[in-house]
């Protein structure tokens, strides 16, 4: 894509393999062998080509819902085209998980500090391409993420050993909601998006934690996504957005994602 460089390393701090998958996954009778759907370690790194870095870089990592793989994800749900429209200076980040398998697991990277090695792992990279400085440290760090990548992404936050600033939910709180409200609650300046569909089974839970915060006196917005404006996103930290589009439409029919990212406190613009 124009303006972007978009390149592939493997990393050993990624989802897969692991051995809680050794044996492969059986989920409605079918078996998803370890060998086809768990021993995937690409990862799928995207900068803008007038990238900014010298000291420090954003990160933003993605995460795929189930029968999904990093490719297909980015080009299905038009990722790179989003991110590079925001114009952040910034790095698009896609970890395989779960490759093409309904599975939310997330490996090694549910692990205490995996994901902070595999940030490592990515600024070397960067390095090695010349596109950040040769000092170069991490920046604020964004979650995003689709359906069943809720589960990687909660253990990320609370076992990844590096500051997340910012979680962008796409029809994904299914569980571990208790994650999410922890860190929410350990520093104000935390940024929880979650825009969920009547369709994809996360009302429910979207419901249940909205009365979690009530119940803590911890504010947030609620909006519908036929009213959401930018204004909203920027000015609430938390916010919940009901969607009445499908769940696998709502991350660019339309370009959601991109609304987040361009405004996204955290985020610089390019110059």
């Amino acid at each position: 894509m124009p303006g972007a460089v978009i390149f592939h390393i493997q990393s050993a701090h990624t989802a897969f393999p692991d051995t809680g998958r050794a044996k492969g996954h059986m989920y409605d009778k079918v078996l998803y062998s370890e060998a086809e759907h768990y021993h995937d370690s690409t990862v799928l790194i995207i900068a803008p080509k007038n990238l900014d870095a010298n000291k420090t870089v954003d990160l933003v990592f993605w995460f795929h819902g189930w029968r999904n793989n990093v490719d297909s994800a980015v080009s299905y749900y038009q990722l790179t085209r989003q991110f590079i429209a925001s114009h952040k200076n910034a790095v698009l980040v896609l970890a395989e998980t779960a490759r093409d398998a309904p599975d939310s697991y997330g490996g090694k990277l549910e692990n205490p500090g995996i994901f902070k090695a595999l940030v490592g792992d990515v600024l070397k990279a960067l390095k090695t391409k010349h596109l950040v400085g040769k000092s170069c440290k991490s920046g604020h760090i964004l979650l995003g993420g689709h359906s069943g990548a809720y589960r990687v992404m909660a253990n990320i936050i609370q076992n990844g050993q590096m500051q997340v600033d910012e979680a962008m939910l796409f029809d994904a709180l299914y569980a571990d909601t208790d994650k999410f409200m922890a860190w929410i609650k350990a520093d104000p300046a935390h940024r929880f998006i979650h825009l969920y569909t009547d369709h994809g089974g996360t009302d429910g839970e979207s419901h249940q934690m909205v009365k979690l915060l009530n119940q803590d006196h911890v504010p947030y917005a609620e909006t519908e996504e036929s009213n959401l404006t930018a204004q909203q996103v920027q000015a609430n930290r938390l916010l919940f957005i009901h969607s009445l589009h499908e769940h696998n439409d709502i991350i660019c029919k339309p370009d959601n994602f991109l609304l987040f990212l361009e405004n996204s406190p955290f985020l610089r613009k390019m110059k």
